[in-house]
């Protein structure tokens, strides 16, 4: 396991990334930005914030909402890139307050995201590749109603069960 040190933190290297979605303008390009906290034993997307950059507000608020929604973070281990977000004072000092081990990607190392890049590429491919997005408002209530179906509906390979399906027999 890799330990990486930045900003006088020890972080251990045990997911998360953001999408890039083209406006149908070519002009504008703007980038839409989601964080998304992903539980990694039913692959269920647990909660997700879009904007219209990535900045540690986003990444702060979408940690606050889901361990609101979720009331478990002991023995969680949340895993991003190397973002200037992520080696923020403020970052830190949530996951320390909430009990969340955090860990970065080597630099240079796509393996260990992976998890991660898989989603997004799932998330590409079934949705937002198959549709022009004309504004933010439209990339958000796209990947709002994938999200939904990707959780509710969405049958994975591997389980023959929707994430939340899955979640459901575990918790009976």
């Amino acid at each position: 396991m890799l330990v990486i040190k930045k900003q006088n933190h020890t972080r251990i290297n045990v997911l998360l990334p953001e999408i890039k979605a083209m406006l149908a303008d070519g002009k504008l390009q703007r980038e839409v930005a989601e964080y998304y906290i992903r539980d990694l034993y039913d692959n269920s997307i647990v909660i997700y914030k879009t904007a219209t950059n990535q900045n540690v507000n986003l990444v702060l608020n979408t940690i606050k909402a889901a361990k609101k929604k979720e009331k478990v973070t002991a023995e969680l281990q949340l895993h991003s890139d190397q973002g200037a977000q992520y080696a923020s004072e403020a970052y830190f000092e949530l996951t320390q307050r909430y009990g969340i081990t955090p860990s970065m990607s080597r630099r240079g190392n796509p393996y260990d995201n992976a998890l991660a890049e898989n989603f997004f590429s799932i998330l590409k491919t079934e949705c937002i590749y198959r549709t022009k997005i004309n504004s933010f408002a439209e990339a958000r209530a796209l990947i709002d109603d994938y999200i939904f179906f990707y959780n509710h509906q969405r049958i994975q390979s591997k389980t023959k069960l929707t994430p939340l399906e899955l979640r459901r027999q575990f918790a009976a």
